[in-house]
């Protein structure tokens, strides 16, 4: 009898996207495996060069803001658009995104059998497979401007094989240290890579280390540094952006709530006052697009009592402008939260920023190899907090986040809040119930 072939069968352009999906899923052995060189090799057999103005986003936290910000004031000067972000809450067309409408299966679809026909021999991971499909669409497209969210670090990570016309480095803070190292230092370096000689090289972080700054200066990008190059001020009703040459007054504060948004908002108008050569951009798109821009998971605050906040946070810098946000909100008597991390996180500090403001935690299970139990995560919050004299917090498990989040719901009151807080994983499931309801 003939051995069994264990390799997973191929889908063609007649197969479903879920069987693309699960194909690539299993496709290369590691999950994370960083480096450029199979990526790059692919990539040259399908030739990704377009005319379009390209922008690389990288930082530990902000990122997916500035490019949500960057698209929607593009796209309200009148440009076409693409965005390419990661991971996706509930579909993974939200990944690809083109003209603001997310990219349509059979499109996609395309894209993998193309490269599936290409890449021959060589092994491609989950995230390079569908970076690579992204490109394509775009320059398929021919889109005047395209915009890419690193996924992790910089240096090694597929969307590096871009020549961007101009780079964001966001907030710089620890996170895969596995992968980056662990100091700000080190990461920093690691994003820095983004940067192109005499390029645009912009870093929003009020503190940047040296690393990133030697790294700029030794291959000449035209770094623009928050504080020395761009600043924002502003009061309680409207802000203004100075950058190098523009300043921009009189601007709404953008849709996307939360104490950072001002600091990814003047990322995003330095970067394009750095390309206003090529793409020029009228103050009012500037002011339309903050006004409509949209971005689920970011200190969502959803209609309606009692008060649900959906919030991504899964690191320690994120936790902390979490704690900030909600410090700043209108009076709630109790804080609930549904709260699930990944094993690979720092599920401790996380913790940590948010002891003095959750009263009731709801922990739950994610699924996957790095899933984390509710168990394991009551555990680290019963020996990381005291409790106080009304022998709060209290904790409880679920075996998920929709489990944990329906009866939260019945146990608040109207006047309390919820966040629903840890993980990608952890909103998606609650924001597809929510929508589904």
């Amino acid at each position: 009898m003939d051995a069994i072939d264990s390799k997973p069968a191929v889908p063609t352009q007649t197969s479903n996207l879920s069987d693309w999906l699960t194909y690539l899923e299993n496709l290369h052995t590691q999950t994370i495996d960083l480096g450029l060189e199979r990526v790059q090799a692919v990539a040259d057999k399908l030739g990704i060069e377009w005319d379009g103005v390209k922008i690389i986003v990288a930082g530990t936290n902000g990122k997916g803001s500035t490019c949500a910000m960057l698209e929607s004031i593009y796209t309200a000067a009148g440009f076409s658009t693409g965005l390419y972000t990661s991971p996706h809450l509930n579909v993974f067309n939200e990944r690809i995104k083109i003209n603001g409408e997310l990219a349509q299966d059979q499109a996609i679809i395309e894209q993998f059998d193309r490269i599936e026909k290409t890449r021959g021999d060589i092994s491609l991971s989950y995230f390079e497979y569908t970076t690579l499909a992204a490109i394509l669409l775009f320059q398929k497209a021919n889109l005047d401007v395209s915009i890419f969210e690193v996924g992790l670090g910089g240096r090694l990570d597929a969307v590096n094989i871009i020549d961007a016309d101009c780079s964001i480095v966001t907030c710089i803070d620890i996170d895969h240290t596995a992968y980056l190292g662990d100091t700000r230092e080190q990461i920093a370096l690691e994003k820095a890579h983004v940067y192109r000689s005499h390029k645009p090289a912009i870093c929003s972080d009020p503190m940047p280390p040296q690393s990133l700054i030697d790294y700029a200066q030794a291959i000449e990008a035209d770094l623009w540094l928050f504080g020395r190059d761009f600043n924002y001020s502003g009061d309680k009703q409207q802000w203004a952006f100075a950058g190098r040459t523009n300043r921009r007054n009189a601007l709404a504060y953008p849709a996307l709530r939360g104490a950072n948004q001002l600091l990814n908002a003047s990322a995003a108008l330095a970067c394009i006052e750095a390309l206003n050569l090529k793409l020029s951009v009228p103050l009012q798109a500037i002011r339309e697009g903050l006004l409509l821009v949209n971005l689920p998971g970011r200190f969502q605050i959803l209609p309606g009592q009692p008060t649900v906040i959906l919030d991504v946070a899964h690191n320690p810098h994120a936790a902390s402008v979490l704690s900030h946000n909600l410090e700043h909100m209108s009076f709630h008597p109790y804080t609930y939260a549904v709260f699930g991390m990944l094993n690979d996180k720092d599920c401790d500090s996380v913790i940590q920023k948010l002891s003095k403001d959750v009263d009731y935690w709801y922990c739950v299970s994610l699924q996957g190899p790095r899933g984390q139990s509710a168990q394991a995560l009551a555990a680290k919050i019963e020996q990381l907090i005291e409790k106080d004299d009304e022998g709060l917090p209290q904790v409880r498990t679920f075996d998920n986040s929709v489990q944990a989040y329906q009866q939260a719901l019945q146990d608040m009151n109207q006047n309390d809040r919820l966040i629903v807080f840890g993980s990608f994983l952890t909103v998606a499931d609650v924001l597809e119930h929510i929508r589904q309801s």
